[in-house]
């Protein structure tokens, strides 16, 4: 992939992450203020379905660019941070994931912006951050649409939910002191 294509703005999988986070006040109107669960489900996993779609789109027709790095994250935490909180008004413990997605996503955001200014890399999503986006994404589509939920079964999704987006913290952090150890050592080897 040349320079240029690294930098364009104005491509299809960006234009689908834009999508994404106006998708945002819809299902939250459609959650919070008109209760139609259903529909929020649709909306919810058309979202996922674009993200998925951004990224295959990007990867196999070369419109892969560091803007779209950027940007899908943020897409998916936004639109991730929205549900969890608008399901927070039903489900108490959804205060977990949404603590562990606040306090991941800030961390991990200042230590990648540190990678990215120190090594000129930007960095995209690694297996486990996938794997915690498609927990989520069922976790919350199920608790959507089972309005009645058990508390047991609830807890369990929850509880997976968490257990993985804690994983995942803890790899994102480990590979951008990677990043950063390895970047010090190629200018430590260099002087």
């Amino acid at each position: 992939m040349n320079n240029d294509s690294k930098s364009k703005i104005l491509t299809i999988p960006n234009i689908l992450s834009f999508f994404r986070i106006a998708l945002i006040p819809l299902f939250v109107w459609l959650y919070c203020f008109k209760h139609n669960y259903p529909m929020t489900a649709l909306v919810l996993l058309l979202s996922g379905l674009t993200d998925t779609a951004d990224g295959y789109i990007a990867r196999h027709f070369n419109m892969v660019s560091d803007f779209g790095k950027a940007l899908d994250p943020v897409a998916d935490k936004l639109t991730q941070f929205a549900m969890l909180v608008c399901l927070l008004t039903r489900f108490r413990l959804m205060l977990i994931p949404v603590a562990l997605i606040t306090i991941k996503e800030v961390s991990t955001g200042i230590q990648s912006l540190i990678v990215i200014r120190k090594t000129g890399t930007v960095m995209g999503a690694d297996w486990h951050g996938k794997v915690t986006t498609f927990l989520l994404y069922t976790m919350m589509i199920i608790h959507v649409l089972w309005y009645n939920i058990p508390f047991v079964w609830s807890t369990v999704l929850i509880g997976i939910c968490s257990g993985m987006m804690l994983i995942s913290f803890v790899m994102y952090v480990l590979r951008n002191l990677n990043a950063l150890k390895a970047h010090k050592d190629g200018v430590n080897a260099i002087k």
